[in-house]
């Protein structure tokens, strides 16, 4: 027990040291929301990585696909890797940095307005990423209670409590530069506890290929009669995992918090060394976080689902394991839980100040002030997630755990494809961003109240979250074809960024001599 306990008192240490020492590069808007535009590859890669996985996805989402569709769901972590990171850096990271500078947006809905000319939309887009990001912070402390139970026999609140506190500290001491800080030394953490973990577990198992000729044994006939289904490559339900694969996947592409990362980069070498160091985290995070769910009905006998939930899978798994590496486990789950949350009250806190109250209510707001009301916001956006997600551990509300449930899809449907398309064509118009806007949003409102009533396939929120994306990305040039043309001027300036002459040495850029 001192060992754990020593481990976790020298862990929030660091975070808190990393956050009182990078004060000074909080002493304006651009440093404190966006590090001054000056972080270098492995921070932005690993703020990245840490921002894209937290508890959720150790504890719920590997525990529950891993038991629906075995060791296929393996394909969820791949698809993190290579379309969550690899691609939406290749396709997002440079233009984004680019085009956000030149426009002067330290934010999405500041994107909007300056992309398209829209006060309205900056507005819109402000009020959803705030309805939504709230409850999905809360669902970030759901995978501690169980383990934080099982390794110290601690009450759940109090862990919740102390974990916000200490988040919230650093966040508001040293802004987004302790959080791209503390997102590297927490990222490490989680590497090598990932590693750490799956082959402890697998050990357990008799090894590899025991555990998979295990799970090749394992028949569930209400899932499939085909036998090896949960050993087998696409699983018992490949459409269903497609899902999945893509809100977990194509979604980080219009998430707020996640697209910010590219606002911060430094140059040109940071993107192509951030681009390969985000895609191998992902591999090793997501690729084995679904890789050990994928084996959670080995531990059948450990767990009740229909009693205690998929939440409880992972834990299970855990249980066995030696007290240093249980230890190991919680740092690492924390860690994950914390870089998350760092991430979201940033970019929620700034959103509202930046797009919402300065904006409409005190257009000539000085610098401190807008810090020093963003810090006051983080405190205020902490404590309500930690009691939204105290009220849902005690009372079990439902409709909380099913409005973070569609968090994702509402987010990502409604701003992905007017994102996407608003850095790369001029075509794209205000009203076509308006319909993905509000598609997404209340066909995912509607998912959460009348999900009886959606078709079988689209009753899933996964699945209805993917749907909003893909949609928006087919809706949004479609109506922008039939709909007011963007203006030209407006337009142009948007793109000149792209066109500006710029010196680089020979080696950067092959060169002509006449």
């Amino acid at each position: 027990m001192w060992i754990k306990i020593l481990m976790l008192v020298l862990f929030f240490g660091v975070m808190v040291f990393i956050g009182l020492y990078c004060r000074r590069h909080s002493t304006d808007v651009n440093g404190f929301v966006l590090g001054g535009r000056s972080v270098g590859p492995w921070l932005t890669a690993f703020a990245y990585g840490t921002s894209y996985f937290s508890a959720v996805v150790f504890v719920g989402y590997a525990g529950q696909f891993g038991w629906k569709y075995g060791i296929a769901t393996t394909w969820a972590g791949i698809g993190n890797a290579f379309i969550g990171s690899l691609l939406a850096w290749v396709v997002l990271g440079r233009r984004t940095r680019i085009m956000t500078q030149h426009l002067n947006s330290a934010t999405m809905p500041q994107f909007f307005a300056r992309r398209f000319d829209s006060k309205a939309m900056q507005i819109a887009a402000s009020a959803i990423t705030f309805l939504f990001l709230i409850p999905y912070t809360a669902s970030l402390y759901n995978g501690l209670s169980r383990l934080f139970g099982m390794a110290f026999n601690i009450d759940y609140s109090i862990c919740v409590v102390v974990m916000a506190v200490l988040t919230g500290i650093y966040v508001i001491a040293g802004g987004y530069m302790a959080t791209a800080i503390n997102d590297f030394i927490q990222g490490m953490i989680m590497i090598i506890g990932i590693i750490a973990v799956i082959v402890a577990v697998l050990k357990s198992q008799g090894g590899f290929l025991a555990a998979l000729d295990g799970l090749s044994r394992v028949t569930d006939e209400t899932v499939s009669t085909s036998p090896g289904v949960f050993a087998s490559f696409f699983g018992p339900d490949p459409v269903n995992l497609l899902g999945v694969v893509i809100l977990t996947s194509l979604g980080t592409w219009g998430l707020p918090q996640m697209v910010q990362k590219f606002y911060a980069i430094r140059n040109e070498k940071a993107v192509y060394t951030g681009t390969v160091i985000s895609t191998i985290f992902a591999m090793i995070i997501a690729g084995g976080c679904y890789f050990l769910g994928g084996f959670g009905r080995l531990f059948a006998d450990k767990v009740n689902i229909a009693a205690d939930g998929y939440d409880s899978i992972i834990p299970a798994m855990l249980s066995g394991l030696p007290d240093i590496l249980i230890a190991v486990v919680v740092i690492l789950v924390l860690s994950a839980s914390m870089s998350t949350l760092s991430s979201l009250v940033l970019a929620s806190s700034s959103t509202l100040v930046l797009d919402f109250i300065k904006p409409r209510f005190v257009k000539d707001m000085k610098e401190k002030q807008q810090i020093t009301l963003m810090r006051s916001l983080i405190v205020a956006f902490i404590a309500v997630s930690v009691i939204i997600a105290i009220v849902q551990y005690k009372s079990n509300v439902t409709f909380i755990a099913q409005l973070m449930g569609v968090s994702w899809g509402a987010l990502a449907g409604a701003f992905l494809a007017p994102f996407l398309y608003g850095l790369y064509w001029k075509g794209t118009s205000k009203a076509a961003c308006w319909v993905s806007f509000l598609f997404s949003t209340v066909f995912m409102i509607l998912n959460m109240f009348f999900r009886a009533s959606f078709p079988k396939l689209l009753q899933s929120p996964i699945n209805a979250g993917a749907f909003c994306m893909i949609f928006g990305l087919i809706i949004v040039p479609i109506i922008s074809a039939f709909t007011k043309k963007p203006d030209k001027a407006l337009v142009d300036h948007a793109f000149a960024c792209y066109e500006e002459k710029v010196l680089v040495p020979q080696k950067a850029a092959l060169g002509q001599k006449e």
